[in-house]
């Protein structure tokens, strides 16, 4: 019994620095911005309280714009579940299969998550620049002038290509974690399956779907909360324009606080994000949960 004390103190002593620095780094500024969110403060001057007039003002006030930035995030996370996660999982079995130079194209679909966001950004602005861009290069050469365009200053194009160096830099983050749990799965129970005659189609959909099916749920919640989140990128890109068509909550609560002095409307937009990011954390969790997901109907 003195052992298992000793044990458990062990253990307590060296989870104490890192529950230390989560609660300074995480908790107590949530707390902060929590009390923020309830005043009407410039940074500077005292702060008057106004109760939740600032959480009322996001969905009334249209000069905020708040409801279209959610908007844009959802859809953002939209298509990062129904056009990412199906890329990098199709990329996952087919690497997982055997193919020569395995290695190789798994270190090759994995480097653009090794590469600063800011670079990313700063590399597909050039591509995207309707003068000397590779895009609308491409498109001349081809003889497809009419469909060259401005794609980061046209409201009908710029979400669309804000959401392809997104996809273009996490699709081999998620088909990573995919194909680590595509291996995992027993060699055996395959063979054993093709030996009856399962075809691959059927060995994926029927076998190897449903046993990944925890790397897939943490797959979708990573995409969801990255896209509800997403900052860096977006600002490099276009810092939420032409007219706010690209704006999501993250761009719009930083313009809030540093750039309109709004420190309580900016708190509310960040206690905000942090309240979607759990809640579709949960939902997604409790579909994955419920019975008959990716289960033969």
């Amino acid at each position: 019994m003195d052992k298992l004390r000793k044990n458990k103190l062990a253990v307590c002593l060296f989870l104490l620095p890192a529950l230390i620095l989560f609660t300074l780094i995480i908790i107590v500024p949530i707390f902060m911005s929590a009390y923020y969110s309830l005043l009407d403060w410039d940074g500077m001057t005292k702060g008057v309280l106004i109760g939740l007039k600032n959480y009322i003002n996001l969905f009334q006030s249209p000069s905020a714009g708040f409801v279209k930035t959610l908007g844009n995030a959802l859809l953002l996370a939209l298509l990062s579940v129904i056009v990412q996660l199906p890329i990098s999982l199709s990329f996952a079995l087919l690497l997982a299969r055997g193919i020569k130079g395995e290695r190789f194209f798994i270190a090759v679909f994995f480097i653009p998550v090794l590469i600063s966001t800011v670079v990313i950004g700063q590399l597909w602005l050039k591509i995207y620049n309707p003068e000397y861009g590779i895009l609308n290069a491409s498109l001349r050469c081809l003889g497809l002038d009419a469909l060259t365009r401005i794609w980061l200053g046209d409201k009908q194009t710029v979400l669309v290509a804000v959401f392809i160096p997104i996809l273009w830099q996490y699709v081999g983050y998620h088909m990573l974690l995919m194909y680590a749990g595509i291996k995992s799965v027993s060699l055996q129970l395959r063979e054993a399956a093709m030996i009856d005659g399962a075809s691959s189609w059927k060995v994926n959909r029927f076998i190897i779907i449903p046993m990944i099916r925890p790397v897939l749920r943490i797959c979708v919640i990573f995409a969801v909360i990255g896209s509800l989140k997403a900052f860096d990128l977006i600002y490099v890109l276009t810092n939420g324009g032409p007219s706010h068509a690209s704006e999501v909550p993250s761009t719009l609560m930083v313009d809030m606080i540093f750039s309109r002095n709004r420190y309580g409307f900016g708190s509310a937009i960040a206690l905000f994000i942090i309240f979607l990011c759990f809640f579709f954390a949960l939902l997604i969790k409790k579909i994955f949960n419920m019975r008959g997901v990716f289960d033969e109907t």
